[in-house]
């Protein structure tokens, strides 16, 4: 079957979307050929800084032929109908139809035959559509070319289309079509400087061998692997290790079509600064890596870059550029640092009464104010010095307004550490100006020092609280004050660290500490906690736990414990796992849906104690008898929060619901006894809420 190779060749491509394009460009190409009834073998696309290239193997060489029926007007049904049925099937009379019986009557019926189509024009017609409204982030439009003004929008000015399609015993043909004056052909070029003639290609294996021979590699990881192994070895070779960092290395196999690895060096004077600013100027400004001594963890005054070129002196001219523009930019990074250290982190303070947090929330220095308060509240729930957590809050934000920070945002709550240490504040304190951050995200660590822990929480709720307050809570995929991350964070600082506290009675403390105050702020905090229980879903869901269980333990109300909610929620999922709560949760179930039927029928509730004196079987005994003693006993493990001994004692049911459902008729001739006996599934119902709405559970 034939197969389909197609290159864009453009100028640079930024590398932030390569990635992106590639799988769109496959995306776009597949999906259209299968809504054309061409159905692929595979496909597989790359991108390099200057092409997207995309080949899918084993498309048909036609469209298969389509047989369809369309329905017509009723015999005998107006002139006007048959005409217009006649000329849109393009039968040349009735002869041609068929008549379908059907229980309104009789009606005709065309029987339209679509010839396929050659794969290749089919091709021909989807893919220019599809260069042309490809959805690139942003794009742009160039001079004219072939004296008309261009037309096409594209990420940079497009060069060349190469658009071959055939099977591999044959020589395969080009797919014509044009774009904005670019013809499609077979020819593609080299890498920009080391072999920059044209190259003609017939399929994808000899397109990308002939890529390589030219000084391109078109496989985005094998140009990673090239560039991460490459910098291993160099720094291994020499005593050192590579710092590794994924998200540089996709960036800068983006940036080159022949990586090189090379090694150049700063003067150890630079060393004085803390390590992550070193990294953060040399990664931003130079995207090169930086090398740790295996020893003692620190950074030495070397770096890695990736060059695009196997130069004629070995590199040392590319390695001197970088160490040219490196070195002012370290250079100010050390002045910066050292002009912080000159400042208290408390005397920057009041800038923040200039800073406006929120329009609606008040200043900077309004929300240091809250999260000082709410820490102090806060620390003895976690066990931690309240005099140290206020003092952590009150200087936790200060880094903000250093120079580092402001050159480097994404080392604020680091440099707060550093600057907090070099003026002599208790290591407690220092660590929660970085870690009150965190976690922000999944793979982030939790802190585990109280005192982070406290300043942590208090200023993921007050943002939580605050945002809620003005109802800008997050809608659809919009979250612009990342709320969902905040609430992650504290669902993961709370579990983690096996904290124990009220969210209910603390989000009703930020709440009293805002100037601005909702209509409702009764119905706030349980508003906050639904929100909660959603986030806890997620979360649950992402550890493969069974996001179900949560509404079964929040339906039971009252529940703001998350600590307690994640435990009970374990102790369920392992107990419906076994045959005893398979088996329980199908006899409940079918309790409540008996009692659900037989609720609506008479209108009325089946509350109530059952009326022991009605028992009449021995399986309506052992059934009350055994709800009596679960019922004590798991909700006497429950109050001493053992919730494995609380699904232990619910097991116990099982053997007299299932003698129940199997030997006992619920809707008794007398009525009476079928009261009494849908009281006593009633009962069955209630005493499974001991521990979980079982009706909440997915079967």
């Amino acid at each position: 079957m034939p197969d389909l190779l197609l290159e864009l060749f453009s100028e640079e491509i930024p590398a932030r979307m390569q990635a992106k394009a590639a799988d769109d460009l496959r995306r776009l190409v597949t999906d259209k050929l299968v809504a054309e009834g061409l159905v692929y073998e595979g496909a597989k696309a790359f991108a390099t800084p200057r092409r997207l290239a995309l080949t899918v193997h084993g498309i048909p060489a036609r469209q298969p032929d389509l047989k369809t029926e369309r329905r017509g007007p009723k015999v005998g049904g107006p002139d006007a109908a048959v005409q217009g049925f006649l000329k849109a099937t393009g039968l040349k009379s009735l002869d041609e139809a068929k008549i379908q019986r059907d229980p309104k009557g009789d009606f005709y019926i065309a029987l339209i035959e679509k010839a396929g189509r050659d794969a290749i024009d089919v091709l021909a017609e989807i893919l220019p559509v599809i260069i042309r409204t490809f959805p690139w982030p942003k794009s742009m439009r160039w001079g004219a070319r072939s004296g008309k003004p261009g037309s096409l929008s594209w990420v940079r000015p497009l060069h060349a289309i190469i658009a071959t399609f055939g099977p591999e015993t044959e020589e395969p043909d080009v797919v014509k079509f044009s774009v904005d004056g670019i013809e499609t052909g077979q020819t593609t070029y080299g890498h920009r400087f080391m072999a920059p003639a044209a190259i003609s290609v017939r399929r994808f294996e000899d397109y990308e061998a002939k890529l390589k021979a030219a000084k391109v590699i078109l496989d985005p990881q094998a140009r990673k692997d090239i560039i991460f192994e490459d910098a291993k070895e160099l720094t291994f070779a020499q005593g050192f290790e590579l710092v590794e960092d994924q998200v540089l290395l996709d960036e800068v196999s983006g940036l080159v079509e022949w990586p090189v690895v090379m090694m150049g060096s700063f003067e150890a004077e630079y060393l004085a600064i803390p390590d992550e600013v070193i990294r953060a100027t040399i990664r931003n400004n130079q995207k090169c890596f930086v090398v740790k001594d295996p020893k003692t963890g620190k950074l030495t005054n070397k770096f890695v870059l990736t060059a695009n070129i196997e130069a004629t002196d070995g590199g040392q001219v590319i390695v001197s550029g970088n160490e040219r523009v490196i070195r002012p930019r370290l250079s100010d990074a050390k002045f910066f640092y050292e002009t912080d250290l000159k400042t208290k982190l408390e005397d920057r303070l009041p800038k923040f009464e200039q800073i406006v947090f929120h329009e609606k929330l008040g200043t900077q220095a309004a929300r240091i104010k809250r999260i000082e308060r709410l820490a102090a509240e806060i620390a003895p729930l976690v066990g931690a010095d309240v005099a140290k957590a206020t003092r952590a809050a009150h200087l936790a934000k200060a880094d903000l307004l250093t120079e580092v920070v402001g050159e480097f945002p994404e080392v604020q709550g680091l440099m707060g550490k550093y600057y907090a240490l070099a003026q002599g504040e208790d290591a407690s304190v220092a660590a929660a100006c970085e870690e009150h951050y965190k976690p922000q995200g999944p793979a982030d660590r939790v802190p585990t020092d109280p005192v982070s822990v406290a300043v942590a929480l208090a200023d993921k709720i007050d943002t939580l609280v605050g945002f809620w307050a003005i109802d800008e809570k997050p809608t659809g995929s919009k979250d612009p004050y990342a709320l969902r991350r905040a609430a992650l964070g504290v669902i993961r600082l709370i579990a983690e660290n096996a904290l124990r506290l009220s969210l209910m009675k603390v989000a009703a403390s930020a709440l009293a500490g805002l100037s601005v105050k909702p209509a409702d702020a009764q119905k706030l905090p349980n508003d906050l906690l639904a929100f909660f229980a959603d986030r806890l879903k997620v979360q649950l869901r992402e550890q493969g736990a069974r996001h179900d269980l949560v509404d079964a333990v929040f339906a039971l109300g009252g529940q703001d414990d998350l600590l307690m909610i994640v435990r009970r929620v374990e102790a369920l999922g392992k107990f419906l796992e076994s045959d005893d709560g398979k088996n329980l949760l199908a006899g409940t179930k079918r309790a409540s849906n008996i009692l659900s039927i037989e609720e609506k029928k008479d209108k009325r509730t089946f509350d109530g104690a059952p009326d022991a004196a009605l028992y009449s079987l021995d399986e309506e005994k052992a059934l009350a008898k055994a709800i009596g003693d679960v019922k004590a006993e798991a909700s006497a493990a429950v109050a001493k929060e053992d919730f494995a001994a609380a699904m232990s004692a619910m097991a116990k049911l099982r053997p007299p619901v299932d003698a129940f459902f199997d030997k006992v008729r619920v809707n008794d001739d007398d009525a009476k006894v079928r009261e009494n006996r849908l009281k006593l599934l009633n009962e069955i119902r209630s005493a499974t809420r001991a521990v979980a709405d079982f009706s909440k559970i997915q079967d």
